[in-house]
């Protein structure tokens, strides 16, 4: 009996320690879990909120930063040749190719990554990531041509792989599944703070041209570099690894967060992942449906954190006036995927929430692929509407994702698999779609896969949760009597 496996009071749970609980599958755990509206644990889950969500989107945010600055310093003082791709003297084509190689890194380091970040502990192996990436992002500032920006784009890829799924998994360390989208959403909104500040800073950066003998885009990689390497010092000493070690935490408070998550969460004492968590997770063929529709939200996150830039100039706006005018989408997108990501988890509804941002999405790119490439205003407005759409669908996905995985190493390989299949390899034709020579047209290319790419999202998110809908109903058929089976989240 499921009922077996687990005590019939888990209030009553002796110690702080959580104990792993593994499964075949969803069906075999019986829900029995603190209830949330207890005012104690309200309390614990704000004195969490307080010391780990502004942390983790902070760290996100210089890793977005860092990591899309190349697509301001594409246009940088275009107009005085001081630019970036004419000063390494890369073709478009080539500077593509620079784009790409980044997500190479991406891809193959990704699985690693969150395999070390349990082994490591986060504090320790976040940090390490952060002044890697700091570092090499100033590097970026004194490359002199085309072989040496590719080279220092790679690397650059490889040790950035495991900061989004290394935090996603951490999250599941902390909190139950019911609340792990607004803040899987609260940390990739940074990245749309990273956007709009991006273009902000690059305004600012752009009048330095050229302090000192360097033209502006060499300053603004070295002076975006340094916060990484700062604040990942910060971050091996106040990051918090997991809830059983948080000296901040009272003994009952560690017993509580062990209760919370007794059946829904990641345990920091879980065993290291075996071939058997590895055969498991590789075999669930269900998850492959969550791949696919990340791979598919890829293209436009991957674009538009590339090329907002060259798609504004495109509107008509040039230089510096270009760099200021990104700041309105990723303003948007920040507002709206908090907001969409809060009604997910709080109706049980991430696939239907999935597919609503992704049909507002594919709506703003289809009007800009259809409008006249002289109506700039119109296409200005459908980008903002785009952006908020194709962001908006990410955290419910994510948090969709981890809610329907029963052990910390599934939980952490397929939170890998997703974003290196997704963020990987799926980013990769998103540095494609955006073509110089389509500029004076308005990119219509671009925002029509874009727009395709989100209608793939919408109808995959409501296949899945056609899926799983059928699944719980099998689940309760099945049930004994009395007892109230764990079901999957929708």
């Amino acid at each position: 009996m499921a009922t077996d496996n687990f005590p019939s009071d888990v209030e009553k749970n002796s110690g702080p320690m959580a104990e792993e609980v593994e499964g075949k599958h969803l069906k075999d755990a019986v829900v029995d879990s603190v209830l949330a509206s207890s005012p104690q644990e309200r309390k614990l889950v704000w004195r969490q909120d307080k010391r780990i969500v502004p942390l983790a989107a902070g760290i996100y945010f210089l890793c977005y930063l860092d990591r899309s600055n190349i697509g301001n310093a594409k246009v940088l003082n275009s107009s005085t040749h001081n630019d970036m791709q004419t000063e390494t003297g890369a073709s478009d084509y080539q500077f593509n190719i620079a784009l790409m190689i980044f997500l190479i890194g991406y891809f193959l380091f990704e699985v690693p990554s969150n395999i070390l970040l349990k082994k490591l502990r986060p504090s320790r192996w976040l940090a390490f990531l952060m002044v890697s990436w700091g570092a090499i992002t100033i590097g970026l500032g004194g490359v002199k041509n085309y072989p040496q920006m590719t080279g220092v784009r790679f690397l650059l890829g490889a040790v950035e792989a495991g900061l989004f799924p290394g935090l996603v998994y951490y999250l599941t360390f902390w909190y139950k599944t019911d609340e792990r989208s607004v803040r899987v959403a609260f940390i990739l909104a940074s990245a749309t703070l990273a956007g709009a500040f991006g273009g902000a800073i690059a305004y600012g950066v752009g009048h330095m041209n050229p302090t000192r003998g360097l033209s502006a885009w060499r300053w603004l990689f070295m002076l975006e570099g340094i916060p990484s390497c700062v604040s990942g010092i910060l971050v091996w000493f106040f990051l918090p690894d997991w809830p059983e070690r948080a000296s901040w935490l009272s003994e009952s408070e560690k017993d509580l967060a062990a209760q919370r998550l007794y059946l829904e969460g990641a345990k920091g004492s879980a065993a290291s992942m075996t071939w058997a968590d590895v055969k498991t997770t590789l075999t669930d063929w269900r998850l492959y449906g969550h791949y696919a529709i990340y791979f598919a939200v890829s293209l436009p996150f991957s674009s538009l954190s590339l090329f907002s830039p060259s798609i504004v100039a495109g509107l008509g706006f040039h230089d510096l006036q270009a760099q200021l005018l990104t700041v309105p989408p990723w303003a948007a997108a920040y507002i709206f995927q908090i907001l969409m990501s809060w009604s997910a988890d709080h109706f049980n509804a991430r696939g239907y929430h999935c597919a609503a941002g992704a049909v507002i999405g594919a709506a703003g790119f289809l009007a800009s692929a259809v409008l006249p490439a002289d109506e700039y205003r119109g296409r200005y407005g459908c980008l903002i509407v785009g952006t908020a759409g194709a962001f908006a669908c990410i955290p419910p996905m994510l948090g969709w994702l981890t809610s329907n995985m029963w052990s910390t190493a599934s939980i952490g390989l397929a939170v890998a698999l997703n974003v290196s299949i997704g963020a990987g390899l799926g980013q990769i034709p998103g540095v494609w779609i955006y073509k110089a020579t389509e500029a004076k047209k308005g990119y219509p290319t671009g925002h029509g896969v874009n727009c395709a790419m989100l209608f793939v999202v919408a109808f995959g998110a409501l296949a899945l949760r056609y899926y799983y809908g059928r699944k719980n109903r099998s689940i309760l058929n099945a049930a004994a009597e009395g007892v109230t089976p764990r079901l999957y989240k929708l």
